[in-house]
């Protein structure tokens, strides 16, 4: 399998346009996803006998096929970029809210009993003590949503998006295989450069961590 190098160079605009598009569906999922997880993870936290529903209910969810959630979507928002967001904000459900309630729970008892008795509202305990101890946790799920959403993508196409899995489509239909090969490095390379960059995220919001190291 060869690579035709002068096509790369040719279509260098349309590589980086859609390699943006790619970028912008997953990262807006994943913050739409966050948006969603992070107050349900607490009530989750909170009221036991609504864990595990909740816990149910997203792992339900992700069960769904990806190509079928993405039909299912079209009467509702059509051909539209608003439909992939919507199905792949639903895949990273079932990991942002396990991640986030496991981090909750990961925080010691005598921590928030320390925090109560210095005088803490609740809020203040959850904004202040709990959630920045539970961090490491919920940017695993963070990490791995982002990774997972950036592979999804591409599966948009059949509905005429999916950014770069525009080009496998392409590829496979002209029996051309250097779309698809240039897709399918990019994506990777999106994957990792995107890991690598929330990685260093979680290390400037841990601070504690580093002097601790």
């Amino acid at each position: 399998m060869t690579i035709d190098w002068s096509w790369i160079s040719s279509h260098t605009d349309d590589l980086t346009t859609l390699t943006i598009s790619h970028l912008q569906a997953a990262l807006t999922a994943v913050f739409l996803g966050l948006l969603i997880s992070l107050p349900l993870a607490v009530l989750a936290h909170r009221v036991r006998p609504l864990r595990g529903f909740l816990l149910g209910l997203s792992n339900v969810l992700f069960t769904i096929p990806s190509i079928a959630i993405f039909v299912l979507l079209l009467p509702v928002s059509g051909l539209t970029r608003t439909t992939t967001v919507i199905g792949l904000t639903v895949y990273t459900l079932v990991v942002l809210l396990r991640n986030t309630v496991e981090g909750l729970d990961s925080v010691p008892a005598k921590t928030k009993e320390a925090a109560k008795a210095m005088g803490a509202r609740p809020l203040r305990t959850l904004l202040t003590v709990e959630f920045p101890l539970a961090l490491p946790v919920i940017m695993a799920g963070v990490r791995i949503a982002t990774v997972m959403s950036i592979s999804l993508v591409s599966v948009a196409t059949y509905i005429g998006d999916g950014g770069l899995g525009q080009l496998f489509t392409d590829g496979f239909q002209r029996n051309f295989p250097t779309p698809v090969i240039a897709g399918v490095v990019l994506t990777i390379l999106l994957a990792v450069v995107a890991d690598a960059a929330l990685v260093g995220v979680q290390y400037l919001l841990t601070p504690w961590k580093r002097r601790r190291a």
